[in-house]
C-alpha cells in the first residue's frame, strides 16, 4: 500500500493476467478430453456463485434494466465471443490464440465510431490499419491456401469482444453495474446450459480439478484486475495486460511443447505497438476534452 498507485495497480494487473494466462492454460488442457461448452459452463457456474450474493442482496433491482432488449443482445454477444475464443484455443497455439484476442481494442475502436459516435483522428485510424495488418500477420496461412477455421473464429471472437465493450459502454450510461454484471452472470449461464447437457461427459477427478481451477481462477483474475484499475490510471496500467503474451508463450512451451512461428512474433510486436498507441492517444483525447471542458466552465 505504500507503492505509487501506477506501481501497486501495475503489479496487480500483471498478476491478474498470469491468472487468465493459466486459466487459458488449463481450458486447453481440459478441451483435449471435454467439450469446450462444458468446459466454459463450470467456468461460468463459478463465476455466479461468487456473484450470486451481490445479485440477491439487491434482487429484484439487479435485473431491472431499462433496455432489457440490448441486455439480451450484449449476452447472445458474450455466449458467442466465449465459445468462438475458447474453441480457437484448445485447437491454435497459445500464443497464436492470445494475440489475435488482441485484436479487440481495434474492434472496439471502429464500433466506437458508428455505434457511440465518437470521433476518431487519422493517428487512430493509422494504428486501427496496423493493428489489423498485424492480426493478418498472425493469421495468415503458411500451409495451403485458406485460412485456418480456428484463426478465422479467434478473429471473430475478437469481433464479438468490440461489440461486447461498446454495448457496456451504451448500457453502462442506462442501468446500474449490478445489473450489468447480473445479465452477464445469469444469461451466459444459461445459454451455455443447453450445450453442456448434449455434449455432456461426466468428467474423471483430474478433470473436475482443472473445471474448478478454471472457475477461480476466472473469478481471482477478474477480481484482481479490478483491484489493478482502481490502483492505478487505466492508460497507464492497462498496457500490461500484454504481458499474457509472455506468460501464454512460456506456458504453451512448457505444457504443449508448443513453440509459435515467426509470423506470430512479428504480428505480435505490431498488434501491442498499435493497440498501446491507441490508448495512449484515447489518454490524450480524453485529456484535452477535460481541459476544453474545464475552461468552458471557468468562462460560464
Amino acid at each position: 500500500m505504500r507503492l505509487p498507485g501506477n506501481v501497486r495497480g501495475g503489479l496487480f494487473v500483471l498478476t491478474a493476467a498470469l491468472f487468465f494466462a493459466v486459466m487459458v492454460a488449463l481450458i486447453k488442457l481440459a478441451g483435449t478430453s471435454l467439450h469446450v461448452m462444458e468446459v466454459l459452463f463450470f467456468r461460468q457456474l463459478a463465476m455466479m456463485l461468487i456473484a450470486s450474493p451481490v445479485i440477491l442482496r439487491s434482487f429484484p433491482r439487479s435485473l431491472k434494466s431499462k433496455r432489457p432488449g440490448l441486455q439480451i443482445l450484449r449476452v447472445f454477444f458474450a455466449f458467442g465471443a466465449m465459445t468462438l475464443g475458447f474453441s480457437a484455443v484448445i485447437h491454435l497455439p497459445l500464443a497464436e490464440a492470445t494475440t489475435i484476442a488482441f485484436g479487440k481494442t481495434f474492434f472496439t475502436t471502429i464500433l466506437a465510431i458508428f455505434v457511440l459516435g465518437e470521433i476518431v483522428g487519422p493517428r487512430r485510424w493509422g494504428a486501427v490499419i496496423v493493428g489489423f495488418i498485424g492480426v493478418l500477420i498472425v493469421a495468415w496461412p503458411t500451409e495451403g491456401t485458406a485460412f485456418s477455421i480456428y484463426c478465422l473464429m479467434a478473429i471473430g471472437s475478437a469481433a464479438l469482444v468490440g461489440v461486447v465493450m461498446v454495448s457496456i459502454r451504451l448500457l453502462s450510461q442506462v442501468d446500474e453495474p449490478i445489473t450489468i454484471l447480473s445479465y452477464q452472470a445469469i444469461g451466459v449461464g444459461l445459454l451455455m446450459l443447453p450445450g453442456t447437457i448434449w455434449f455432456w461427459q461426466t468428467p474423471t477427478l483430474e478433470e473436475l480439478g482443472l473445471l474448478l481451477a478454471i472457475g477461480a481462477l476466472a473469478v481471482c483474475g477478474q477480481y484482481i484486475n479490478i483491484l489493478g484499475l482502481r490502483a492505478g490510471e487505466a492508460s497507464a496500467v492497462a498496457p500490461l495486460d500484454y504481458s499474457r503474451l509472455v506468460y501464454t508463450l512460456f506456458l504453451g512451451w512448457w505444457i504443449f511443447g508448443e513453440w509459435p512461428e515467426p509470423r506470430v512474433f512479428i504480428g505480435a510486436a505490431i498488434i501491442v505497438a498499435a493497440a498501446a498507441y491507441t490508448l495512449h492517444r484515447e489518454r490524450v483525447v480524453g485529456k484535452t476534452k477535460q481541459t476544453k471542458k474545464a475552461k468552458t466552465i471557468v468562462s460560464d
